[in-house]
């Protein structure tokens, strides 16, 4: 395992932490910019639009940039967003602030993911990835936690220049810490060079059903996990003091989690995301049925810890295949996964209108549904695959996983 994977990880924490601290500091917010709770919540929306639209566009910027200067430039926009938010003087420029860091945010997700790649042994790249992506673990189990309390005790302005911090250390840390990866070449390189390269893999129809099954992982995932806190006091019954410390239990069931899958993601991508799926799908629907019983509610939380965002190294992997380790596919890969927490989000708001706060749950398991439909190309071309003698089969574990 190259230790820049470590490296890397720092950076996706900062980016993370970033992403979320708004969440933990709404009324703080609203109070110091003049604003509404709502319109605090739509800085949450625009960084998660600027995300989606916005980080394969400056990605593409950045193919012909070696990859460890795209890294180190994307942290330079990063440090100016978070800048800019912490001397804000209203909402407009808080707005602006927060569009700029979802811009660098996704492309750091796309370059380090990428790096990660082609830096470590074939054999080790869904561990790779998986290591790289536990940053975004420990940026929800611990990064928003800790956000909330500078800006709490110190005032919201000072968790933005926490985050700042945080960017330059792990800034000088890649600086140091990650070496360049095949010589001077761009962040494009060995995925088919620049944009008109890495583009031509986006017209296979199959990689396209690919990125849509991440979108339904993640989106059956937070249609609940957004919502978890007034179900688990409001359904469950569990006091507001307690949650917090359910969401850690829960943050380190998907660092776990994702450890695990990272350790499978390599030789068995496709049957790991048919289970975590088909595990999700049982959990949601459990949760569910029995939110209102603390035991069981919480067992089935923690499952959906487990399976759900942890699925990041699988998905990685099979995109991969299906496309290319490049950081354009991983950009836009992300951006679909980022759909998903719009889509569950936005949809479990609507689901609670018609159907109360177990509507969530319900349309989570739906959309775990619709993803296990997105496998089932992958799964008959693997059913009708013919069978390899164990010679062959030892001879070609490369060609067998790129078929996966």
């Amino acid at each position: 395992m190259p230790r820049s994977a470590y490296v890397l990880a720092m950076g996706i924490f900062a980016m993370v932490t970033s992403e979320f601290v708004v969440a933990g500091l709404m009324p703080q917010m609203a109070a110091g910019l003049g604003a509404t709770i709502p319109q605090i919540g739509y800085l949450i929306t625009a960084f998660a639009a600027a995300m989606a639209l916005g980080g394969p566009l400056l990605t593409v910027a950045l193919l012909r940039v070696p990859p460890k200067r795209a890294l180190l430039l994307l942290f330079a926009v990063f440090l100016a967003g978070n800048v800019l938010a912490a001397t804000a003087p209203d909402y407009g420029v808080m707005l602006a602030a927060r569009v700029i860091t979802g811009v660098a945010s996704q492309a750091f997700f796309g370059v380090a993911v990428s790096l990660a790649t082609r830096l470590a042994r074939p054999d080790l790249r869904g561990r790779a990835v998986a290591v790289v992506l536990n940053g975004l673990m420990l940026g929800t189990l611990l990064g928003m936690p800790m956000a909330t309390v500078v800006g709490g005790a110190w005032g919201w302005r000072s968790a933005f220049w926490v985050i700042a911090a945080l960017g330059v250390v792990a800034a000088a840390a890649t600086a140091v810490g990650v070496p360049a990866a095949e010589g001077t070449e761009g962040a494009g390189a060995g995925a088919g060079g620049g944009l008109r390269g890495q583009g031509r893999v986006f017209t296979s129809p199959r990689l396209w059903l690919t990125l849509s099954t991440s979108t339904f992982v993640i989106g059956a995932t937070f249609s609940a996990f957004s919502y978890v806190n007034p179900i688990l006091t409001e359904v469950t019954g569990f006091a507001a003091g307690t949650v917090p410390l359910l969401l850690v239990a829960y943050g380190a069931a998907t660092v776990a989690g994702n450890t695990v899958v990272g350790r499978l993601a390599d030789r068995y991508a496709l049957p790991v995301l048919v289970a975590g799926l088909l595990l999700n799908l049982v959990f949601l629907t459990g949760f569910a049925l029995f939110a209102h019983v603390p035991v069981p509610a919480v067992a089935f939380l923690l499952g959906i810890g487990l399976v759900g965002v942890t699925m990041n190294p699988a998905m990685v992997t099979r995109v991969q295949r299906a496309g290319d380790t490049g950081p354009l596919v991983n950009t836009v890969h992300s951006s679909f996964i980022t759909l998903g927490v719009i889509v569950g989000s936005w949809a479990g708001g609507l689901a609670i209108g018609a159907f109360g706060l177990r509507g969530p749950l319900w349309l989570g398991a739906a959309l775990a549904v619709v993803g296990l439909a997105t496998l089932l190309p992958d799964l008959a071309r693997r059913a009708t695959r013919p069978a390899r003698s164990p010679e062959a089969s030892g001879s070609a574990v490369a060609t067998e996983q790129e078929a996966v």
